[in-house]
């Protein structure tokens, strides 16, 4: 299963052309996507009125909507967090820790476009969606 982080829902909504906004094109509609309630809540709150949230909601519906924080995935994610802060490495978003910590719990993989979970990825087992061959950049010559 894929879990999408509000990073791309934000700038799919905003109309950004990004790599995960291309691979979350893809995916609706073909693969199964889940939303949970830490993600919906980041998304609205970027609404710009009732109206604009609800539609956002529903826009959203196409997936499946989750919980996906309880007891257990808060002290693991608190672990994850002391194991990471060892290495040197401080997330400084605790939702962004709860989303990846459920991700790894789960074995589930998330498309973002945040560096927080980087450190995730490579120091806890985080499977992210591949993006980089999403867009071809075009090359800028300085000089």
């Amino acid at each position: 299963m894929i879990v999408v982080d509000s990073s791309i829902w934000i700038d799919f909504f905003n109309g950004q052309y990004t790599p995960g906004t291309a691979r979350l094109s893809q995916l609706l509609g073909h693969d199964p996507i889940l939303v949970g309630e830490l993600i919906l809540c980041e998304v609205l709150q970027g609404a710009r009125s009732a109206r604009h949230a609800d539609e956002l909601e529903l826009a959203m519906r196409q997936c499946e909507f989750i919980e996906m924080c309880d007891v257990e995935l808060a002290k693991a994610a608190a672990t994850n967090h002391r194991e990471l802060r060892a290495k040197g490495i401080t997330v400084r978003k605790t939702i962004d820790m709860l989303i990846g910590t459920y991700c790894i719990v789960h074995r589930h993989t998330l498309l973002h476009s945040d560096r927080n979970y980087e450190p995730m990825e490579r120091y806890l087992g985080l499977k992210v969606v591949p993006t980089h061959y999403m867009v071809n950049e075009p090359r800028v010559a300085y000089g």
